[in-house]
C-alpha cells in the first residue's frame, strides 16, 4: 500500500487545489482527460503538462513542470512508472506539496525520495476512486 487513507484524505483536502496533470493532453481517450475533469467539478484547477502543451478543459497547458510559471500544490502522473521518477524529483524542485501516482504507476525509490523531501504522496491510486471515499 502506496498511500494511507489519511495521507490520501490529506492530498485531496488540504494540499492545495492547484493540480498539475503529467500526461494530460487532449485526447479525450486516455484516462488523464477524464480525470481531470472529475477534479475541476470537485474544485481543483488543473494544469495539463506534456511536451504538446495544449490547452485542456479550458486549461493552458505546459509543456513540463518547470514552465508552470505559479505555484503548483499537487503533481499527479498519468505517465508510465519508468518515466515517474524523474517527475517526481521535478515535482520536489518546483516546490509542491504532494505527488499522485496514478493507477499501476509505481516507482519505490521515487517514492522513498519524495516522502524523504518531504512531500506527501500516493502511489498506484487514482482520485476518482478515493474522492467518493471521502463522504
Amino acid at each position: 500500500m502506496y498511500g494511507d487513507a489519511e495521507t490520501i484524505r490529506k492530498i485531496l483536502t488540504e494540499r492545495g487545489d492547484t493540480w498539475a496533470i503529467v500526461g494530460l493532453s487532449s485526447n479525450r481517450h486516455r484516462p488523464a482527460h477524464g480525470i481531470a475533469h472529475l477534479l475541476q467539478r470537485h474544485g481543483k484547477r488543473i494544469v495539463p503538462v506534456h511536451p504538446k502543451a495544449e490547452t485542456v478543459h479550458g486549461e493552458k497547458g505546459y509543456a513540463s513542470l518547470a514552465d508552470i510559471p505559479f505555484e503548483v500544490d499537487v503533481v499527479d502522473v498519468f505517465v508510465n512508472s519508468h518515466l515517474a521518477g524523474p517527475i517526481a524529483d521535478e515535482a520536489v524542485a518546483i516546490g509542491a506539496k504532494a505527488v499522485w501516482f496514478q493507477l499501476d504507476v509505481i516507482d519505490e525509490a521515487a517514492y522513498e525520495r519524495t516522502r524523504a523531501a518531504g512531500l506527501d504522496m500516493v502511489m498506484d491510486r487514482c482520485p476518482a476512486l478515493e474522492i467518493p471515499r471521502l463522504g
